[in-house]
């Protein structure tokens, strides 16, 4: 299949079915930090495309018609005749989510594609084995795509954090946007500050970094600007999907996707103020239930 230039985004890592227990019993719902991403973006009107792995099982097919119903292209390479990956995941007092996983992750031996503006990826897609070496394949094939990377690390599944921040590195170098948590931060660079971690990625070349902090907000940063974002207060259902929804967030803005190019401190501000709204909408509600445009407008 040739990819049209035109969605501008193409997003590529796992699609997995979230299966959450909880007093009330436990549900199934799609997730995957790459395809929380594209929903993110497609409810924000954003076209976008995903290359995924995706089992043609019932759980496969639940999760492309979630994703596609929103507006998200499901490329028809991201299907395979294995089961759908799953994730477990288990909501303390807090609503905060651990995880357990059952998932494999690789690209197809041929895919063709158009050479899209943006590529995004992260997440398991980007450190698990086979599919992170074709991960970074795919971007090499693409020197002239504008990258952003959110590597929301799995500490299970990843590797030591040595091996991690080795892989991480070598796609960060490649980025023009990175976002990770503060937990991240902590497992790729262990006892060191957000300050100096910031300093740290800034200095592989990236335009934009961004470090969320949960409840306590975000910090976005340029090589000239650094701002503090404060995060709404909410009632707190679960965690999952928040910080996909601040990188779908990022990447609804022009000049996010235009490789962060002449972001000023009061542009940091707007930026990061619309992403931790639209991240304290997601933590408000069950599951990775992204916000639409409208519900931003509102």
């Amino acid at each position: 299949m040739t990819l049209d230039p035109h969605p501008p985004v193409l997003v590529v890592g796992e699609a997995l079915m979230d299966i959450t227990a909880s007093p009330g019993g436990t549900t199934e719902i799609p997730g995957g930090g790459p395809a929380n991403v594209a929903l993110g973006l497609a409810r924000r009107g954003v076209e976008v495309a995903l290359l995924t792995n995706l089992g043609r099982d019932s759980r496969g097919l639940e999760i492309a018609t979630h994703l596609e119903e929103s507006g998200v292209a499901v490329l028809p390479e991201s299907f395979h005749d294995l089961a759908t990956s799953t994730a477990r995941a288990t909501l303390d007092a807090t609503g905060a989510a651990s995880y357990q996983f059952d998932i494999t992750w690789q690209l197809p031996d041929e895919i063709t594609l158009a050479v899209p503006p943006v590529i995004h990826t992260g997440s398991l897609g980007a450190f698990l084995e086979p599919g992170a070496d074709d991960v970074e394949a795919l971007l090499a094939a693409h020197p002239d795509a504008i990258v952003t990377f959110d590597p929301n690390i799995r500490a299970a599944l990843v590797g030591s954090p040595e091996a991690a921040r080795t892989r991480f590195e070598q796609i960060a170098r490649r980025a023009a946007v990175v976002k990770l948590s503060d937990e991240d931060a902590e497992y790729l660079y262990p006892g060191a500050t957000l300050a100096s971690v910031i300093d740290e990625i800034l200095a592989l070349g990236p335009r934009l970094v961004a470090i969320t902090r949960g409840g306590e907000g975000a910090t976005l940063a340029t090589a000239t600007d650094r701002v503090e974002v404060a995060a709404p207060r909410v009632t707190v259902v679960d965690t999952i999907g928040a910080g996909d929804t601040f990188m779908a967030s990022l990447l609804t803005e022009p000049a996010v996707r235009a490789a962060a190019a002449e972001l000023s401190a009061a542009d940091l501000a707007e930026i990061g103020q619309r992403a931790v709204i639209a991240a304290a909408i997601t933590v408000s509600r069950a599951g990775a239930d992204l916000p639409w445009a409208d519900e931003l407008d509102d």
